[in-house]
């Protein structure tokens, strides 16, 4: 028993030490410079056309190829990001962080929406679409296609990166395990009804939850990019829209405790304030407490809306339109609502509630508590259910969203051999089954290894590609039916 946990921990050390380096100054500002680099050459487009990039997610464009509306695409898109990151993942940016780390999450978020604009431009230009009709795309193909054949290499280490994410990382574990762990909460959070799987007692609803999730995903994946835009079409609007109103109700029922929160979140960013105490002492200072804030906000805040990753792109590439400006603000769209709005409203609700600061809590456990606390009014059960609810949809939708992503990164790596992406489907619900027996701390640390991986080969092409961007998107808006593609 002592073997295993002595084994335990030195695997975690292992991947702490990995996912450090992965994660280390160097990526952090590769990626925010390069969301500022983007942001100036398309000259500040995610703040200027932010309102006409709305209108545009509404309204689909009529007689482009593709095999999804553009909100399908979208809602695709959003249903593998809007996830655990939303509800588990500021939750423990800021537990480790502290408050400071919600504010590097939303200037990441800035600048991503242009990191993110340049992926959906990028993704309709550079796609193929083949005699079946079936389209090809994403950073693999923009990668090869417009970097040139000589980066193939590149493209295939992205989609080998991409793959992993999937089924290490984004697509699996962290899902399935805060869903079985928001259950548990809720339903068992002593942990009463268990059993000893592993040389741990498990609670029986983690057992459960973890093997109907499995049910589910198998029976979803099979269908393909239409089924789960349809289902994501109509779950990920009616969800996000319900757990935005829970937590504006959150808000307004606490509405004097704003200010100091704000203050919190700037002090924080920075390493100063009385409320990071704790951080600062164990990050060695204030410039330490400032790391750990930027380091955590903006890894989770990627892990949360995508931004950089490359994995929208692969669901832009199937929208029904041929205009690349146009589906580049669609997609942007998804980072504003997935961080600008529903990380913002999780992350202020913790923070009004002091949840994050409480040792004894983790992960979905943190917005759990401060949703309980937070609004008054409701049986803390109440609010609680509710919020377990919401998590379960996202997560599930984003396991199956995952599953589009990795298997159009295999597709690639295997010149489209089916037989091996079916046997694949087996090891992503093989994948998707041991999820809830991970400790939470080791999922979390994986999947911001592999995000980190997967981030590098695309940022190389958005930069490499900006010119192209740049150019053509500055040209559309001097005179966009002359321009339109």
């Amino acid at each position: 028993m002592n073997d295993t946990i002595t084994l335990g921990a030195r695997i975690t050390d292992i991947l702490k030490d990995i996912d450090s380096f992965v994660w280390g100054l160097p990526l952090i500002i590769l990626i925010i410079v390069t969301g500022i680099y983007l942001s100036i050459r398309v000259r500040g487009l995610q703040i200027r056309h932010l309102g006409k990039a709305l209108k545009f997610m509404v309204k689909n464009e009529e007689g482009g190829e593709g095999e999804v509306t553009s909100f399908g695409a979208l809602c695709t898109a959003l249903s593998a990001t809007i996830g655990t990151g939303n509800i588990v993942g500021v939750a423990t940016a800021i537990a480790a962080g502290g408050p400071g780390a919600l504010f590097w999450m939303l200037v990441a978020a800035l600048f991503g929406m242009a990191t993110k604009y340049t992926e959906g431009f990028l993704a309709i230009k550079y796609r193929t679409i083949d005699k079946e009709g079936h389209v090809l795309g994403g950073p693999f193909y923009y990668i090869e296609n417009g970097m040139g054949k000589k980066w193939k290499w590149l493209a295939k280490l992205f989609a080998f990166f991409g793959v992993c994410v999937g089924l290490m990382g984004i697509g699996t574990f962290t899902q399935v395990n805060g869903i079985a762990s928001s259950v548990q909460t809720f339903f068992d959070p002593n942990s009463q009804w268990a059993v000893n799987l592993f040389g741990r007692d498990i609670s029986w609803y983690v057992v459960i939850t973890g093997a109907a999730v499995t049910l589910c995903t198998a029976l979803v994946v099979i269908g393909g990019i239409k089924r789960i835009a349809k289902v994501s079409e109509v779950v990920v609007p009616f969800m996000a829209i319900t757990y935005f109103l829970f937590a504006i109700l959150l808000v307004v029922c606490n509405i004097n405790r704003i200010p100091v929160a704000v203050v919190q979140i700037v002090q924080g960013a920075f390493g100063y304030g009385d409320a990071i105490e704790g951080v600062r002492a164990a990050a060695g200072g204030v410039l330490g407490a400032m790391m750990a804030a930027m380091q955590n906000g903006v890894a989770r805040g990627i892990f949360s809306n995508e931004s950089g990753l490359g994995s929208a792109p692969i669901a832009a590439a199937a929208a029904k339109t041929n205009d690349t400006v146009r589906q580049g603000l669609v997609t942007m769209t998804g980072t504003f609502i997935d961080t600008i709005i529903i990380c913002t409203m999780t992350g202020i609700s913790i923070i009004i509630a002091g949840s994050w600061a409480d040792p004894e809590l983790e992960g979905v456990a943190i917005t759990m508590d401060a949703f309980g606390q937070g609004i008054r009014f409701l049986d803390p059960h109440v609010s609680e259910f509710i919020l377990m609810i919401c998590l379960v949809f996202f997560a599930f939708t984003t396991i199956l969203g995952w599953n589009y992503y990795s298997e159009r990164c295999l597709e690639y790596l295997t010149n489209r051999k089916q037989g091996v992406v079916k046997a694949y489907r087996w090891i992503y619900v093989l994948a998707v089954f041991i999820g809830p027996y991970l400790t939470v701390e080791a999922v979390w640390t994986i999947a911001d290894i592999f995000n980190g991986l997967m981030a590098i080969p695309n940022i190389i092409a958005l930069i490499a590609l900006s010119g192209v961007v740049a150019r053509e998107t500055n040209a559309y808006f001097k005179d966009p039916l002359k321009n339109r593609k």
